[in-house]
Parts: C-alpha cells; structure tokens; sequence
C-alpha cells in the first residue's frame, strides 16, 4: 500500500469529521422539528473516522472518557490520533503519558504519518513523560496527586490545551496497594479534569473480570470504549464497543477497526440505510445486444452480480463494462484478487480492450491485493479510501467469492452490504464477480456463494455447456429490477474483435450452443431448401396444369360458340322459309279471283 501524507491524511479526517457531524445532526433533527430546541450534549469530534459515526459526533466535551483493552489493542493509537485530530480542528492537547517518552512516542506516530514534533513546535501539542516505578514507590504518609495536578494543570496552560490523554493509569496507580486510598484519588483525577473543563482521554488495562484492574474507572468515567484485539481463522481482528456514553444515545455493537498508515478507522456494522436517491438514467454494459438483453443496460448507481463457473468469462464481461465506462470519459475502479494490474492488460488484449491507456489517462485504477493478505476489516477501508481518492462513477470487484478464504458467509456478506451501500449512496454503478460451484452433472448452480444475490439489481448468470466433444459459453439474465429483460438463453463467444452475443438455438431436443447448434442450424437450412424446391415443383405442375385446363376451356367454348351460332342459323332458316310459304299462298289466292278476302292465314 501506498505511503500516505500525515498532514493530508489529517486535514481530510478532519474535513470528513465535520461533514459526518453534519451529516448526523442533519439526521437526528430531521425526523422530529422539535428536538432542534431541546439542548444536546456539547462533543468534541475525534476526527477518527467511523468512530464519529458510532458517537454521534464524538467524545463528550468537558468530560472525561476511559479508554480500556488489552495489549496491543490500540489504545495508545487511539487516544493520540484524538490529540493529533483536535490540533488539526484547532484544539490543543496534552499528551502525559507514564510509559514511553516523548522521543518514542514521536518515533513510533511517524508511521501513521503523523508529525507530533511538528505540533509541540507548533504549540499545538505538549508531551510529558513521567517516570513511575513502583518500586520505588514507599507509601509513607497520605498519598495524593497534588505534584501531578500541578505538572498536568501546568501543560495545559502552557499549549491553552482542550483535549488531555493520561496513558496509562495503572502505571500511575500501580504501586498502591491501598485501595480505598487509590479508589479516592481515582475520583478525584476524574473530577479535577472536568474542572478544567478539558476532553480528556485515559487509557486503562482490561481486569481479568472487569474493564479495568481497578474496576472503578467505568463508573466515575462519563463514556467508557472497550477495545479487544484477537485472532480469528489465523487473521488479526480488532473491535469496538462503546459500553457506556452518559447523556447521549450510541452505537451498542461490536464494531471492526483497523490501524493503517493513516490511523484507525472503525467500521460500523449498521448500513446506510435505504433512502438514497435512485436516478433513471443508464450506463452501457459495454455490448450493444447486453445492453439489449438487460433491457437497456445498467441503471447508473445499481449494483450487478455476475456469477458462473470458472472460465465462463466473468472478469471478461467485468472488463469490457469497466473500459466501456472509460471510454465515456468516466472513472473506473478495478478492485482485482486474482490477477495484477499487468495480467488484466495482457488478458484483455485478446479481446480488443487496450486497457493501458485508460491506465495511463488515469481513468482506471487497479487495486490488487490478495483477500488472505489482510482481513475483511482492513479490504473495506482500503476500498474506502480507495473510492474516496479516485472518485470513480464505476467499480467492479473481481472476484467477491475470494472473501470467503478470509470469513465466513454471514462475515463477506456484511462487509459486502457495507461497501455496496456506500457506494449506492455515491451513486457508484457496482459490478461484482462470482465464482460458482456446479453440481454432479456439471451445471453451475445459481447461488452466488456469499448470499448476496437478493441484495444486487442486476443478476446475469454464465455457464459452461458441454456438447459433441466441446464446451461453450451461455448467459441468462436472472434478474434485472426495473427492466424487462430477456428471458431467453443467449450463447455468447469472445474473440480478437471483442464479445460476440448470439441467440441459442432452441428446439425438439433442447437448447443447442457451439457445433451442435451449427449442425442443427445447417440441417435446418437443407431441409429449408428441399421444402422450397417441393415448393417450387408443385407450383410448375400446377402452371402446367392450369394452362392445360385453359386450352381444354378455350376449345370447349369454340365447340359451344360454333354449335350456337350454326343454332341461330337454323332458326333464322326456318323462319324465312315460313315467310315465304305464307306469301306464296296469299299470292295464289289473289290470282284466283277471290272476293279479296284474306285467307285464314292472313287473318291470322
């Protein structure tokens, strides 16, 4: 991991601790429009990332909080990240600390890029070391803390301190064994500091059945952190509990927190919630016919799980959507388990992706780093952190099944909620890879391994089919919310030119990919040319035959027009010579000298 600035590192804690006080007065007041006037307990913001958040706004101001733990769990961290914050916030502290001097303590800030001789120049910070051995500790009359009041009282007008960390008590108190005597002072160090009305921190070792050797610290104290640091799958893990905050509500469970180069960071276990704004607009997936398939592509700011076997070309599809993101002039983040940043450009050029340039132009940023390497706690601040730096509008995680080698289910699955509610409220476009098991006959099973397939919008599923001597890619959108998606089986290839999408071909005996769709389709496309040549024979014959018919017709109609014609002749015949008969006989009546009378058939 990259060395980080400490003055930078400070001002940007800084800068997220106002806005998160912001961002929780905002939403304690907005429910409820009278609480505005009801008065709150004053808090002075640690600055420390996630722990603002649990506090709701920080540490009691004026008040005192004991900070309690074993070894090695980060209480000295703690309360000097609280001091370094505060100088950046503009408050002053005063560092005593009865186990380390002031050299050491500076040494050892200097890895969290913290500059506290920068500081005490600056009088923005004083450190006292005070040397207790017990000893040498003779009890001899009554014992009190006048002399450290007045070296403590000093420091803090010396710097105008606000903020005070005591580290460790028990050096203080170790050599008595007076315990209504060490009880009373104890009280009386918890009251002095609330006098002088500064924030002060005191770290405390844990009792073997109390939070503290003494066990009267938890009670005097106005909040109470308790730190614990343990070992679990052979992976360090520390966590926070706030057991007690008088006067203010707080986070109750167990929150993961981690020290890097830039300090603590806690995680809370709560989400953001589910009141962050949706938008309409969509990004591609990076493929014309995906973004077909998907009803229009990805709704920007959504979160997309694509899961299958191995092979089946997961960081493919997940690298194509990152560099079509990046063509558009948008940032990506690659968070990658799996494979460096040099092996992904090298892949991918076999896809026609060129990967380097959106490297080199800054639009891509690779984050590699292997899951066993840290634990989940550490994988999600640096995702934060990472996010935060390069402002991406896309992230891809490549592959999350890998979380499981460092937790459990239920543990990839709240860490995965986290950051994929983080970036949602973002408006971040999440696409996640997953590898899938598959059963005995060889078909991948759709569960995606961290059980988080409800939570995500977009679901495509890949699998390896095997069939005549071979074994090709298929994809089927199992959910796309918001989008009317295909419901059908595509078969989908890649090559030099990139990803190539193909409906698969269904029929009597079932889905075909590959060779054997290739052959199906050549059968069909024979059986498809002998139907066309039947075709085109059964038309000529029937051409054939209608001109035939046609020719019979026509003859048959000559036969019947001549017949007709030769008809008519006939009568036309038959009525003349009748005419000519009646006017034959009407002639030879008149010849004869009839009385002119016409014959019977002239009457007629």
């Amino acid at each position: 991991m990259r060395p980080v600035d400490g003055q930078a590192a400070t001002r940007a804690h800084a800068a997220a601790a106002n806005g998160q006080q912001r961002h929780i007065a905002a939403r304690q007041t907005a429910p409820e429009r009278p609480s505005r006037s009801r008065p709150g307990l004053a808090k002075a913001p640690t600055g420390i990332r996630g722990l603002d958040e649990i506090t709701f706004g920080g540490l009691p101001r004026g008040r005192t909080t004991l900070v309690c733990g074993g070894t090695g769990c980060g209480k000295t961290m703690l309360a000097l990240e609280f001091l370094v914050r505060g100088a950046a916030l503009g408050e002053p502290g005063v560092l005593m600390s009865f186990e380390e001097k002031a050299a050491d303590i500076a040494a050892n800030a200097a890895s969290l890029g913290f500059d506290l001789d920068g500081l005490v120049a600056k009088k923005l910070l004083a450190i006292d070391f005070v040397k207790v051995d017990p000893s040498e500790i003779e009890v001899t009359g009554m014992y009190n803390l006048d002399g450290l009041f007045i070296r403590l009282g000093h420091a803090i007008d010396t710097v105008g301190a606000k903020r005070v960390v005591l580290d460790t008590i028990e050096s203080l108190f170790g050599g008595l064994s007076d315990q209504g005597l060490l009880r009373a002072e104890i009280r009386r160090l918890f009251v002095w500091l609330k006098t002088k009305g500064v924030t002060a921190i005191i770290t405390g070792e844990r009792g073997e059945r109390t939070l503290t050797r003494q066990g009267l610290e938890e009670y005097v104290s106005d909040c109470v952190i308790a730190l614990d640091h343990q070992m679990v799958g052979e992976i360090s893990t520390r966590k926070l509990r706030i057991v007690k905050y008088r006067g203010s509500v707080h986070g109750t469970n167990d929150y993961p927190f981690i020290i890097d180069q830039t300090g603590i960071s806690v995680l809370p276990i709560t989400s953001l919630g589910l009141d962050q704004k949706v938008p309409r607009d969509r990004v591609s997936t990076g493929h014309v016919d995906l973004d077909r398939l998907t009803g229009g592509g990805y709704y920007r700011g959504s979160s997309v799980l694509i899961s299958g076997g191995a092979g089946t070309g997961k960081t493919t599809l997940a690298m194509i959507f990152a560099a079509a993101t990046c063509e558009r002039g948008e940032r990506c983040l690659y968070f990658a388990f799996e494979e460096s940043a040099s092996q992904l450009v090298r892949n991918m050029a076999s896809v026609g992706l060129e990967l380097d340039r959106y490297i080199r132009d800054g639009l891509l940023r690779v984050e590699n780093a292997r899951p066993t390497v840290y634990g989940l706690e550490t994988h999600l601040v640096s995702a934060h952190r990472a996010i935060t730096e390069h402002q991406p509008t896309a992230a891809v995680i490549d592959p999350i099944s890998s979380l499981l080698t460092v937790g459990d289910t239920s543990s990839v699955r709240s860490i995965l909620t986290r950051l994929m509610d983080h970036l949602r409220g973002r408006t971040i476009t999440t696409l996640m890879t997953s590898l899938t098991q598959s059963d005995p006959s060889g078909s991948t099973l759709e569960a995606s391994g961290t059980a988080i397939s409800s939570q995500v919008d977009t679901w495509l599923l890949l699998q390896n089919v095997v069939a005549s001597g071979e074994r090709d890619r298929t994809m089927f959108i199992m959910k796309a919310r918001g989008s009317a998606h295909s419901n059908q089986l595509s078969e989908f290839s890649f090559d030099r030119s990139g990803l190539h999408i193909a409906s698969a071909y269904v029929g009597p005996a079932g889905a075909l990919t590959g060779s054997a769709r290739k052959a199906q389709e050549a059968r069909d496309q024979a059986d498809a040319i002998q139907r066309r040549r039947e075709t085109d024979r059964a038309r000529h014959e029937y051409d054939r035959a209608r001109v035939v018919h046609q020719a019979k017709l026509a003859q048959l109609q000559a036969e019947y027009d001549g017949e007709y014609e030769a008809l008519q002749s006939s009568i036309e015949a038959a009525k003349e010579r009748e005419q000519v008969l009646d006017d034959g006989r009407a002639a030879m009546m008149r010849s004869r000298g009839g009385d002119g009378r016409a014959s019977p058939r002239e009457k007629r």
